[in-house]
């Protein structure tokens, strides 16, 4: 799944300015759309985290080491200028293989 971005669940963004939080709520819209496609986080085997300050890549890296510390795949981090709303600051990218 592409541009999995931190809004939150009635709509706005989630966690404005806090990095860790808005790639845990990135993580959840990730997991549920995983959840009903019939996957689950164990099938990913890819992930990319976006980020507008790459500095910030440990908060990111946090959030993904507590969902993905037994799947462990491969994953790219990459700084971007920004995102379609300027409160985002960060975004997933998922790839999984569905199982039959």
């Amino acid at each position: 799944m592409a541009g999995t971005a931190p809004i939150a669940e009635g709509g706005g963004t989630a966690a404005p300015g806090d990095v860790y939080a808005q790639s845990v709520r990135c993580l959840d819209i990730a997991e549920q759309a995983l959840h009903e496609a019939g996957a689950a986080l164990a099938d990913v085997v890819r992930t990319r985290v976006m980020l507008t300050d790459i500095r910030q890549w440990r908060q990111a890296a946090r959030a993904h080491a507590e969902r993905f510390a037994q799947v462990r795949p491969a994953t790219t981090f990459i700084e971007v200028s920004r995102f379609v709303d300027p409160q985002w600051l960060v975004e997933f990218e998922v790839d999984a293989i569905i199982p039959d």
